[in-house]
């Protein structure tokens, strides 16, 4: 299926999350001097108008990133999120990163970004974001086998991020399943899985999936702004970062409560703890 298009929610709460978590990891990860190697998998378009008529339909960012930029006094934690954020709005707020914008700013030049998008209209705007970039690769191509192919990477470093549209059922087993194949061959990574609260028993079935293949430091990250509920909707969204820096799990217990008082007015629900410890 392609029907999925992140311009309709791009800004919103749960990018808001993802986001912040992707530049953590990825500031982190540039510390150290060595290259390393980032793969998206779900790339989207790359980076998003919120005046075009897709976020003007649905809004999400108003009740996203345009009240994060709007509050005081945000946490450390938030800096490399929100700096790249306030870099494309020098004035009012007009641009919104994709994570493969995101990466790309917090980058060094020996650094590299490998991206995959199947749908063809964000894939031609991805190309157009990134072209004669150099430290950029991108390819139309099925995320999962594309993934296991390129690891592990040269530079024996680096991070995957998976965040897939979840229009089908079988993904989210089809996530646990390629993350597995990928940490085989690349055990020494850090792997951002994103995902939906639709529907709380299925994200908990896949909690239980991610758990029983013995991979250790699983930290699940989660914000939502209302509780769950069996009618239709996102009513949370999460992050299970596999190998996640050591300084992760302290900067989000500082920055979880702040963006639940901003974005939920403290009625939220939020959660940062190990599904599986060291």
């Amino acid at each position: 299926m392609l029907s999925y298009r992140h311009a309709f929610h791009a800004g919103n709460y749960a990018d808001v999350l993802k986001h912040a978590v992707i530049a953590l990891v990825v500031d982190y990860l540039a510390q150290k001097d060595k290259p390393f190697y980032v793969h998206d998998t779900h790339a989207g378009a790359g980076r998003y108008l919120l005046g075009d008529a897709k976020a003007q339909k649905t809004g999400e960012y108003r009740d996203g990133i345009e009240k994060v930029l709007a509050a005081a006094e945000p946490p450390a934690a938030l800096l490399p999120y929100l700096d790249v954020v306030k870099a494309m709005n020098p004035g009012e707020l007009v641009h919104y990163p994709g994570s493969p914008w995101l990466v790309r700013q917090l980058l060094r030049p020996y650094d590299r970004l490998f991206l995959t998008e199947l749908h063809p209209a964000d894939l031609k705007l991805l190309q157009g974001t990134f072209e004669r970039d150099r430290q950029v690769r991108i390819e139309q191509a099925d995320a999962y086998e594309t993934l296991v192919a390129k690891l592990p990477p040269k530079e024996k470093r680096g991070l995957v991020v998976m965040d897939p549209p979840y229009e089908l059922k079988d993904d989210y087993q089809a996530v646990v399943n390629a993350i597995g194949d990928a940490y085989r061959r690349f055990a020494t990574g850090t792997y951002i899985v994103w995902y939906p609260v639709v529907e709380r028993a299925r994200v908990e079935a896949m909690m239980a999936a991610f758990k029983a293949t013995g991979i250790r430091k699983q930290l699940r990250i989660e914000h939502g702004l209302r509780p769950d509920t069996d009618q239709h909707g996102m009513t949370s969204a999460g992050v299970l970062v596999i190998n996640p820096p050591w300084t992760l799990k302290a900067a989000m217990d500082e920055a979880l409560p702040w963006l639940d008082k901003v974005l939920a007015k403290g009625a939220g629900q939020y959660r940062c703890q190990w599904l599986v410890e060291e």
